[in-house]
């Protein structure tokens, strides 16, 4: 039993269960989505499938990400003890996991409509191809952006059976989002990343990385707030906005010296501005 329990606990490391923060940012751009699509009441069934459907899909793309990082991941200060690093986890107990994970993520979707399960081909797909983007990407967080940001036109067309252009200022809102967060994230590594020779935003912005990360928290609550006027929101969604933005620059006062810890704080502190969001968002459709 003892010996079950260390090979359960490992795997849950190696799907990062243990820092759910990474569940959270992908998951407030799908409750974005479905909330619009919805007009303020989506179907509570479809609203947990697509939040188990994020916890699986994370849970799959954290396994092959180091099964894609793990000659890498040994030589960075922060991801050194990773279960693959230290041979904790085989080469085929990652593919078998990632595999059963993203099995178990497509039945869920199984009666949300053919244009669901189409979308789930490339979901699928932009979550193995991301790890590998770091290799020649000069931004590969704008990848990941698209990656994190793909469970909104599958709430659209869940809900809609379509993808209308709201769904793609949203995934392009996010998509900056995503950047500027995971560049804070980038910016904790950015020393050991420059010696294995990987890309990163933080690498590829150089000296402007901070400013980068303002301007893209920028131009994704100027999107964020094109839908709302779109969708003809109301003044409590902007003050959602408002509360997003004030965080922005709380995460300026953060990174603007460029120290590790306090980068990795910003990047963990974007669950709050995500939340902010669709907090603003739930209010304004309740209270219409």
């Amino acid at each position: 039993m003892a010996g079950i329990m260390q090979r359960l606990d490992q795997y849950e490391k190696l799907m990062r269960l243990d820092k759910p923060v990474g569940i959270l940012l992908l998951l407030w751009p799908t409750l974005w989505a479905l909330w619009l699509a919805g007009n303020g009441h989506p179907a509570i069934w479809i609203v947990w499938i697509f939040v188990l459907g994020t916890v699986l899909m994370r849970s799959a793309g954290c396994v092959m990400n180091d099964y894609a990082d793990r000659e890498f991941d040994g030589h960075v200060r922060r991801t050194s003890n990773r279960p693959m690093v230290t041979g904790q986890v085989s080469k085929r107990e990652a593919v078998i996991l990632a595999t059963l994970l993203s099995f178990f993520s497509f039945l869920l979707i199984l009666h949300l409509g053919s244009l669901v399960r189409w979308l789930s081909v490339p979901a699928l797909l932009l979550a193995g191809t991301y790890p590998y983007t770091k290799r020649f990407l000069s931004v590969p967080q704008a990848y990941l952006g698209v990656a994190f940001g793909f469970g909104i036109p599958m709430a659209y067309a869940a809900l809609q059976n379509q993808i209308p252009l709201n769904a793609w200022l949203l995934l392009l809102a996010n998509v900056f989002w995503a950047v500027a967060y995971d560049t804070e994230y980038a910016m904790v590594d950015k020393a050991d990343d420059l010696k294995i020779g990987i890309h990163t935003s933080a690498i590829t912005f150089g000296r402007f990385d901070v400013l980068a990360v303002m301007g893209c928290y920028s131009i994704t609550l100027l999107l964020l707030a094109w839908v709302g006027r779109r969708m003809h929101l109301g003044w409590i969604f902007y003050l959602g906005l408002c509360v997003a933005g004030a965080i922005a620059v709380y995460h300026y006062t953060l990174i603007r010296n460029r120290d590790p810890s306090q980068c990795f704080k910003a990047f963990l502190h974007n669950n709050w501005l995500g939340a902010a969001v669709f907090v603003g968002l739930v209010l304004d459709t309740l209270l219409r």
